[in-house]
């Protein structure tokens, strides 16, 4: 294993998102330590990287991930699915707050000062189509959204008492190359326009959403690391827009027509999420640079070449 000073441990850095913040590391020609479930991509495997498959709630495999003198945790790994924490939430805790405070103890004990966690913005739970900024209270309406609040007080907790560098992200909807396996909305249109059928669309399509390419999020992880920030920071876009804006953006993108049905809204869906990256903007100099047609082009290259 190459040397510990300066590797950054990234914790499902073999996902969608890990897998993309691994790569600008080592484009830097910084070490990475990968702590996930599933193998890296195979671009990944390389004398820079260090891939430690196991499950983070095992004690030996935090232990054997963080060794003292890395540079900083990169912590990614989470149970994201709003769903999957209403049917499971004793899980959900588990994975998420449990082992994130398992992974701040080793920083600490083992002086490791950076230490960087991926949030999300349903910490304050629906405000109808108020602004979402970080000066808001946390009030968050599911058991995920509960525990990435628990976390975020965790790093609160541990820069106020031990001085940690401990920097909070919340994300919103995040799409790019890379995406093929998952089930969120984006994905569904590319196979929609792959297919040459069309998607059903809850209610008048006009609830609102951020969405984010993933080089934009690893512009704001870097920009967090580097500067060695403390605090929390909304990345997005900054651009609101409605599902069925979204679809006209697919349809540009592809040259599918991608036809909609209309069925029944879901019972408690969120009617938008607009968000403020002004304090990303000021603080970490973060600046989405990535228009949603010309993003949505990376993506619908990645499943048109069927890239995982």
């Amino acid at each position: 294993m190459p040397s510990s000073v300066n590797r950054v441990i990234v914790t499902g850095g073999s996902g969608f998102v890990g897998s993309a913040v691994v790569r600008a590391f080592v484009a830097r020609g910084t070490p990475v330590t990968i702590v996930d479930l599933q193998a890296p991509p195979a671009e990944l495997r390389n004398d820079l990287v260090t891939y430690l498959a196991g499950d983070l709630r095992d004690a030996a495999v935090r232990e054997a991930a963080v060794s003292s003198g890395a540079a900083g945790i990169i912590h990614l790994a989470a149970i994201t699915s709003v769903l999957r924490s209403v049917g499971q939430p004793a899980e959900t805790y588990a994975n998420n707050v449990a082992v994130t405070q398992e992974l701040l103890e080793l920083a600490r004990t083992r002086e490791i000062d950076r230490f960087l966690l991926a949030s999300t913005n349903a910490v304050v739970g629906d405000i109808g189509h108020g602004t979402i900024s970080e000066s808001l209270s946390l009030r968050p309406l599911t058991p995920y959204g509960a525990t990435k609040a628990a976390c975020e007080m965790l790093l609160s907790g541990y820069a106020g008492a031990y001085g940690l560098t401990t920097c909070a992200l919340r994300f919103t909807n995040i799409y790019g190359p890379g995406m093929g396996h998952k089930d969120s909305f984006i994905p569904r249109l590319m196979r929609a326009a792959l297919a040459g059928s069309g998607v059903e669309v809850y209610g008048d399509g006009a609830q609102c959403r951020d969405f984010v390419h993933v080089d934009d999020v690893v512009q704001g992880v870097l920009a967090a690391w580097d500067k060695q920030y403390t605090g929390t920071a909304v990345i997005g876009s900054g651009r609101s827009i409605s599902v069925l804006e979204l679809i006209d953006a697919v349809r540009a993108a592809t040259g599918e027509e991608v036809p909609v049905t209309h069925v029944p809204a879901k019972n408690g869906e969120m009617p938008a999420v607009i968000v403020d990256v002004a304090k990303a903007q000021q603080e970490l100099g973060y600046t989405p640079n990535v228009e949603l047609t010309e993003g949505l082009r990376t993506v619908w290259a990645d499943f048109r070449h069927g890239v995982r």
